[in-house]
């Protein structure tokens, strides 16, 4: 029979004497990545080379530091790269649906916006003013003057040559009229109507002569007026000139090597002048004020009657800037992760104010996104919120596609809607993209998504395990080191530093690996720091580390008490001692809300005569998944190619997990179905001290499964609970024993030789220690002995097969006689 395994083998420990520091605070605190070898030559490879599409997905499980590494190699990255431009939208004043944006140099962006900032709060003022001015009121009515005089000299030459023929030119409200005159008397329309005919027809040719001549000069009136207009207006258009060029050339000499500046000067400059009349009307609305003055200190009306009432603000808004990436603080190139990428997080939007009743926007209201902020950098995003927000998957592609940043709601992007708002001239877009996520994520995209192989076409996949070497445990120290200074815990000493590694390599159930789970790394960390506080230790020991072990352990695992609690209370049958026949103590693996401990289970077996069947009850009740399923299927092959060479397996068995009530998948209790199989052939009892995990092949080799360590210890719990009796043990795969990290009191127990665990590669050599009895070989003329287990069970199914033989024969003589 083989030995149990030593008590060395059951847990690595590490030795903290190969440290050559005291403490972590002798270690240097710059170490964020150990053993991730092949997602750092990717993500470098992701991050140099130019090309379409060449954007990275950083794979691998959460917890493993993925983003944090990323973010922190990209910051390298980034570091020594040009600092990109900023970007600003403006107003498009040949159409204000369409704003314009223009590219500065880094930091030009929000000079340009403050400049034109002053350059409006100037204008303000100078524009009403250079209206109110003496010169520009005396060059109006000198205008308006020469009008009026024109007119009055026409019409009082018409009126001195009527007068010269007795015509009088009379003005009234209704206008002008023509009458006779005698004796320097108007005369009246009676007397007129009175006179000699041949009198009164002259005077009328006369009179008819005159208005002919007045309604000449009545229809220049328009005319001269116009003309007056167009040089009053162009008149406003040189003041507005005058205020503004001064202020627009000193800008234009600030932003001369820039031509998208200088354009949008020009424009603002001549929409100035264009829209002059708005400042000609608040000049005229200031003088009106001032004029009511007076009269409004005596009715007590005050709030500044005599301030000059500014235009309204919504007029000036439409000469700001809209600067939306600002990079003068920014040194090389930006590293952005977005925590919320949805749409309009990403691509930016156009934003609404209500106003009366009704939503309006302009240029002011656009808003970037995540992939301005990162434009001529890096942009880090989270794989599965991408995902999970509407459109915004389908919005970074279109991007990336078009190499472009268009900024449109998502209506607009689909087609869905169509509302009239603005539609901002598109960003020219340079970025990598990184997307962090599961393995399980981006296998699934990249197999239904056809895009997903031209726009990321560089994987970094992440390592869950390090491979525990020197130079790794060095890094590995330095690694925690660097933990302990960033979230300034307590310096930890080399005993804690071992702890914390024993504990990373308990996590992977792999002696010759190290945990990649870094956050798990640093939560233990945490932990152990606080429970040295509760100590008022200066330093973190093993003893804190493995308290913070406990702790961690006693706050998740009621679960596990209460199945112990059911185990001890004989509510769930499971035996530490004694023999039983057809039954035996199988192990599972439980993982509930992160923790995962280990539960003895009874199987067990019944044989009957039959047609070579094994029925899984698990299965027939729906309990049992797939991988159990192929589990049993296997024992048929490993009964058939061992006992049923030279007869048919005329069996029928069932199996079950006794008291199990919920789904059961796996194949880990193939070995111990096996063995429960084997003794009920047989006849013989398995002994109960002991419980069995390994899954098993056809040829009869124990292979190896997970949680090793966690089944162990939940058998070990029960028998400790009550009372260990030295016999007791497990019996686990042999190319297992690499994966054992147990707890303390399972190796101390051990070491005590109270407890055995027992490396098994076949299953004979598992049955040998189950049922004390040598599991035979056959002999030359290829029986097995009587007096093994292989021999009994063989002897069994020879009955069987025997009696199956007798009962066809005995049904085919029936028939005989029928017929």
């Amino acid at each position: 029979m083989i030995d149990s395994l030593s008590p060395d083998t059951l847990r690595t420990r590490f030795d903290a004497s190969q440290f050559d520091f005291d403490t972590t605070e002798d270690l240097p605190a710059d170490t964020q990545v150990v053993g991730q070898n092949r997602a750092v030559d990717a993500l470098e490879f992701g991050m140099n080379i130019e090309g379409d599409g060449y954007n990275v997905f950083a794979l691998g499980p959460s917890g493993t530091g993925r983003r944090e590494l990323v973010q922190h190699l990209l910051e390298e990255q980034a570091a020594d790269e040009k600092t990109p431009p900023d970007w600003c939208y403006v107003n498009n004043f040949d159409e204000e649906r369409e704003p314009t944006v223009i590219q500065l140099p880094a930091g030009r962006g929000c000079d340009l916006k403050e400049d034109v900032d002053d350059l409006i709060e100037e204008l303000k003022t100078a524009l009403p003013a250079a209206f109110e001015s003496e010169e520009y009121q005396s060059r109006r009515e000198m205008i308006q003057e020469e009008v009026r005089e024109g007119e009055e000299a026409a019409l009082e030459d018409l009126q001195e040559r009527a007068r010269e023929d007795d015509i009088a030119l009379i003005r009234t409200p209704q206008g002008f009229a023509f009458a006779p005159i005698r004796d320097g008397e108007v005369v009246a329309p009676d007397e007129v109507e009175s006179m000699p005919d041949e009198e009164r027809e002259t005077v009328q040719e006369r009179i008819s002569e005159y208005q002919d001549e007045l309604q000449e000069i009545l229809r220049k009136v328009p005319g001269n007026e116009r003309e007056a207009r167009d040089r009053i207006e162009e008149l406003n258009r040189e003041m507005a000139a005058y205020a503004i060029d001064d202020f627009i050339n000193a800008l234009r000499r600030k932003y001369s090597n820039l031509d998208a500046v200088l354009d949008f000067l020009a424009a603002v400059r001549a929409d100035l002048i264009e829209n002059v009349d708005v400042f000609v009307q608040a000049a005229q609305d200031g003088g009106q004020q001032r004029q009511m003055l007076p009269v409004m200190q005596q009715q007590g009306q005050q709030g500044g009657g005599g301030e000059r009432p500014a235009l309204d603000g919504a007029f000036w808004r439409r000469y700001q800037v809209n600067l939306i990436v600002d990079n003068r603080d920014t040194d090389g190139a930006p590293v952005v992760f977005e925590d919320n990428p949805n749409y309009q997080n990403l691509v930016g939007q156009v934003e609404q104010i209500a106003q009366m009743g009704a939503l309006v926007t302009d240029f002011n209201l656009i808003q970037p996104g995540a992939l301005h902020a990162a434009n001529g950098g890096y942009l880090i995003l989270e794989a599965r919120k991408l995902l999970t927000q509407p459109y915004a998957w389908e919005g970074l592609k279109r991007a990336l596609r078009n190499d472009e940043i268009r900024i449109e709601s998502p209506g607009q992007a689909l087609g869905l809607m169509r509302t009239v708002t603005l539609e901002p001239e598109a960003i020219p877009l340079d970025v990598k993209i990184v997307l962090v996520g599961e393995r399980m994520l981006y296998y699934l995209l990249d197999a239904l998504d056809p895009d997903m192989d031209r726009l990321f076409k560089v994987m970094a996949d992440f390592e869950e395990q390090i491979d525990r070497d020197d130079e790794h445990e060095e890094k590995y120290a330095d690694l925690i080191a660097t933990m302990i200074a960033d979230e300034d815990l307590r310096p930890f000493d080399c005993s804690a530093i071992a702890h914390v590694m024993e504990q990373s390599t308990r996590l992977v159930s792999d002696t010759e690996k190290l945990s990649g789970h870094v956050e798990h790394i640093r939560d233990l960390a945490q932990e152990a720091s606080y429970w040295a506080g509760q100590d008022d230790a200066d330093t973190v020991t093993d003893v804190h580390v493995q308290r913070a072990i406990d702790a961690q352990v006693r706050r998740a695992d009621r679960m596990r008490d209460r199945i112990q609690e059911s185990i001890e209370r004989e509510t769930i049958y499971i035996d530490t001692g004694g023999e039983a026949v057809g039954q035996i103590n199988g192990l599972s693996y439980l993982d509930v809300g992160g923790f995962s401990f280990g539960k003895p289970n009874r199987i067990t077996a019944r044989v009957r005569l039959g047609k070579g069947e094994i029925v899984d009850i698990e299965r027939e009740a729906a309990l049992g998944g797939p991988l159990h399923s192929k589990g049993v299927l296997i024992l048929s092959g490993f009964l058939q190619g061992r006992y049923a060479q030279r007869r048919p397996l005329s069996l029928s068995a069932s199996l079950v997990f006794e008291q199990s009530y919920g789904g059961i998948d796996g194949d880990s209790a193939s070995s111990a179905e096996l063995y429960a199989l084997l003794s009920a052939l047989a006849d013989v009892p398995l002994r109960q001290n002991f419980a069995v995990t390994g899954s098993v092949n056809q040829h009869g080799v124990v292979q190896p499964i997970g949680g090793v360590n966690e089944k162990i210890e939940g058998f070990f719990d029960v028998c400790q609970e009550r009372g260990l009796t030295g016999d007791q043990g497990v019996l686990i795969p042999a190319s297992n024993t690499e994966h054992l990290m147990l707890r303390p009191d399972v190796v101390e127990a051990a070491e005590a030789g109270d407890f055995h665990v027992y490396p098994v590669e076949t299953v004979d050599q598992g049955i040998e220690l189950l049922t004390g009895i040598e599991a035979g070989e056959r002999n030359e003329q290829g029986a097995f002995p009587d007096d093994t287990m292989n021999g009994m069970v063989e002897a069994r199914l020879r009955a069987f097969a025997d009696r199956r033989r007798q009962f066809a024969l005995t049904d085919g003589q029936a028939e005989s006689a029928e017929a």
